[in-house]
């Protein structure tokens, strides 16, 4: 079967919507209660500061990201959850139809989580200090040289869609500057301390293809606060 074929079943899967009903043995519809992993009652987060606060970044451009992006990747999740909990019941199902929901799954999933870190990591004043500040000087000199790097990666990714990740690597024990293509790209056993969208939703009502600029405004509102709780753990 055709990889456009696959994405059409795909798409007849997902347009099913949400709901679930199984058959008990007397042939009644009843509803069933599904598996934890598969409830899809994911519910979206507040915004965590004011949106009419940010310095080069508006209100406008804060409150679509966060209503049409962030929320409808939550929506399309549970979604997606809820439909995978239908499809284990199907079995003659083939492999690859439910490989794609799980590829979907892994994507919805990177998404709401890559948002719900980069929404907690705005709103402050952009001058940083405390722990994270200490790591950083210790893994990249300064926090200059950081800068420069974290920037230069972010600025790569214009023009297309990704994230620019600051994260400590359980792993190696060790901080970098991550480069995503998208919400599935992420280093092994890395937790995330500060998190930048770079998809052009995330800029381009404000700046349109200067994404250069969107990343200057946004290292001007970063909540070090913030990433200093996430980087308690690995001081």
């Amino acid at each position: 079967m055709s990889e456009i074929t696959r994405r059409e079943a795909l798409g007849g899967i997902l347009a099913t919507g949400a709901g679930i009903l199984a058959l008990n043995e007397t042939g009644n519809a009843q509803t069933e209660t599904a598996a934890k992993a598969f409830a899809g009652t994911h519910q979206p987060k507040s915004l965590p500061f004011d949106p009419t606060k940010l310095r080069g970044i508006s209100e406008k451009l804060i409150r679509s990201h966060w209503e049409n992006n962030y929320t409808g990747s939550v929506k399309a999740l549970n979604a997606v959850e809820q439909r995978l909990a239908a499809m284990l019941k199907e079995k003659d199902l083939p492999a690859y139809m439910y490989g794609e929901l799980k590829r979907e799954e892994l994507i919805r999933t990177g998404s709401v989580v890559l948002h719900e870190q980069y929404f907690a990591n705005l709103g402050g004043s952009g001058k940083a200090d405390g722990t994270a500040l200490k790591m950083i000087g210790q893994w990249f000199g300064s926090y200059e040289k950081w800068e420069a790097e974290f920037k230069k990666t972010a600025n790569a990714l214009s023009g297309g869609s990704g994230w620019t990740i600051l994260a400590y690597n359980m792993h190696t024990k060790e901080l970098h500057n991550y480069w995503a293509s998208d919400h599935a790209h992420n280093a092994p056993f890395s937790v995330p301390l500060l998190v930048l969208d770079m998809y052009e939703h995330s800029y381009q009502m404000d700046y349109g293809a200067a994404a250069a600029k969107y990343v200057d405004a946004f290292m001007q509102n970063v909540n070090w606060d913030e990433v200093n709780r996430r980087a308690e753990n690995f001081k």
